[in-house]
C-alpha cells in the first residue's frame, strides 16, 4: 500500500507471526498492477519456461543447486517491473458510513 509506504497482510496474520516468531521468513503473495501486461506476461513465461526446462532434467543439477535456481527464479519474477501505486476511491457518504462499516465488522470479528 503506498500511502503507508509498505505492505499490507490480507490473510494469514497468525502464520506470519508465526513464522518470524520462529526465525523463518512468512511465505506471501504480493497482489499488484504491471504496467504493460502483455509485455510483462511474455517475459514471465519466458523465464518460467527457461526455469521448467532447467528442472526438468534433475541429473544435472545436484539438491543444492536446484535450491540455488528455484530461489533466482523467484528473485527474477519479482524483480520484473510492476505498477507501484494504490488506488482508492472516496467512499460514499463519507466517515459516517466509514464508521457504521466498521462497527459491523467489528462485531463479527471482536478481537481483532
Amino acid at each position: 500500500m503506498t500511502f503507508l509506504d509498505g505492505w499490507l497482510i490480507l490473510d494469514g496474520h497468525d502464520r506470519a507471526v508465526a513464522a518470524l516468531a520462529e526465525g523463518a521468513q512468512p511465505v506471501c503473495m504480493v497482489l499488484c498492477r504491471v504496467p504493460d501486461e502483455p509485455d510483462w506476461r511474455r517475459t514471465a513465461d519466458e523465464l518460467t519456461e527457461a526455469h521448467e526446462q532447467r528442472m526438468s532434467r534433475p541429473a544435472e543439477y545436484p539438491t543444492r543447486q536446484r535450491a540455488t535456481l528455484e530461489r533466482g527464479f523467484g528473485e527474477a519474477l519479482s524483480a520484473l517491473p510492476y505498477d507501484a501505486r494504490t488506488g482508492s476511491c472516496p467512499l460514499t457518504g463519507g466517515l459516517a458510513t466509514w464508521d457504521d462499516l466498521a462497527a459491523d465488522v467489528m462485531l463479527q470479528f471482536p478481537r481483532d
